[in-house]
């Protein structure tokens, strides 16, 4: 059973890869016009996706659970309805040959960490207890457990 567990696991990987692939080649604006601060400096503006992010992502370590409270009760410049990015959307702000942190060349981000971030995706192919995690050292999707501590990065729907 472990060893089917395994395979599933790199099967949902390279699933996810492909799809991290696809959607890296879609990107078509340059980041000095892609991304614009909003919220007083503290937060930016993504065009290419209508997504706000912190500018300044958190630099402390957290379990999934904390990492989904964080975000729910996340202020930045006094806007609220922050929630974890799905793995997608962590995705679409890659650049892969870029880095490390994999950011598009003259992003605005500060405090970015070439390390891993929760998204909001459960990895179908696993457990319940497994979520895709994006590691900004080389722009690689993994599925981690829950339970380990690892960054945060909030993101908000543009208006």
């Amino acid at each position: 059973m472990r060893k089917r567990k395994k395979s599933i696991l790199v099967l949902g990987i390279i699933t996810v890869s492909l799809a991290t692939t696809l959607l890296l080649c879609s990107q078509t604006i340059a980041a000095s016009e892609r991304f614009e601060l909003v919220f007083d400096g503290k937060a930016v503006l993504d065009k290419q996706t209508g997504l706000i992010w912190e500018r300044s992502p958190d630099t402390t370590k957290r379990t999934y659970t904390s990492a989904c409270d964080c975000c729910s009760t996340e202020e930045v410049a006094g806007r609220k309805g922050w929630r974890l990015p799905t793995i997608e959307e962590l995705a679409g702000i890659v650049d892969a040959s870029q880095g490390p942190p994999t950011l598009p060349s003259g992003h605005p981000f500060n405090n970015v960490q070439s390390n891993y971030y929760w998204s909001s995706s459960h990895d179908i192919y696993a457990s319940p207890d497994w979520v895709h995690c994006l590691n900004f050292y080389g722009g690689s999707i993994f599925s981690l457990d829950k339970t380990e501590p690892w960054y945060v990065w909030c993101v908000q729907a543009g208006k």
